[in-house]
């Protein structure tokens, strides 16, 4: 199955309400990338109204970053109610296998909440797919295991569409297997772009097109706007602004004719 890399077209005509239960350190960053986007963003972790404001939204992000114990059960009622809707869900695990509280929560989560995307670093993803991984806080370390064998792993377990960022992004159900190379070096000395990268993947899935076919296309146009974004940019604070501008301003074809895509299965 081939994917619509265009679909950012797809995200800008429905402007979808992404509801987030996101990092406090990064949460300003992934509203203005979902605006960047096309889609509106919504941020609401009070256990009094997240899963109400779930039930107004297109889709739903979860990520750990900034964890606390009542958070949790905050994002699983907000879950139960998006799997009610029938709306996609998107996990970001930052700093899976730092702590057994990080590690603990994130399987309890996939354990009571169907997610649609888990999405992660390397070490993230080995962690829930139970290989060995070296985690240092909330960054990836070395990996037991290649990329394309530990996401395919990862979705078997679960049951989900996994995406494996990095330097080379692996996305897979589990069956097909896609490999997007695309992004710059410059993304990580930013803080935020893997948690930004979970609301563009969000801003892409509430279109309702297929899990893989939406996450392809997310990274894809997430990694052509860093590129763009790098060639304007003198470093670190200037990238960040111009990350915006570029995806704000990619149209679906610039993202076909820079895509570097390849389809494995």
């Amino acid at each position: 199955m081939e994917s619509d890399l265009a679909l950012i077209d797809k995200v800008r005509k429905r402007q979808p309400l992404i509801h987030h239960i996101t990092n406090g350190v990064t949460i300003n960053d992934c509203a203005n990338i979902t605006l960047s986007c096309g889609a509106s963003p919504v941020m609401a972790d009070a256990p009094e109204e997240a899963a109400d404001m779930t039930r107004l939204a297109s889709a739903l992000v979860l990520n750990i970053g900034t964890l606390h114990q009542d958070q949790v059960e905050t994002m699983i009622q907000a879950g139960l109610a998006a799997n009610k809707k029938g709306i996609p869900v998107v996990l970001d695990p930052v700093g899976v296998g730092a702590t057994p509280m990080r590690t603990e929560a994130a399987r309890r989560l996939m354990n009571r909440v169907q997610i649609t995307h888990l999405k992660g670093n390397a070490a993230e993803i080995a962690t829930l797919a139970g290989v060995q991984a070296e985690v240092r806080g909330v960054d990836s370390g070395q990996v037991g295991s290649d990329l394309e064998t530990l996401a395919k792993k990862a979705a078997q377990i679960w049951g989900v569409t996994v995406t494996v960022t990095g330097a080379r992004d692996w996305i897979t159900d589990g069956q097909e297997q896609i490999e997007v190379v695309n992004g710059h070096e410059l993304m990580s000395t930013v803080s935020g772009t893997g948690c930004m990268s979970a609301s563009v993947l969000a801003a892409f899935a509430a279109t309702g097109e297929d899990p893989v076919a939406s996450a392809v296309s997310a990274m894809a146009t997430y990694g052509v706007a860093a590129e763009q974004a790098a060639r304007r940019s003198r470093g670190p604070g200037s990238f960040r602004v111009e990350l915006f501008d570029a995806i704000a301003s990619l149209t679906g074809e610039q993202v076909k004719e820079a895509a570097c895509v390849t389809w494995r299965g």
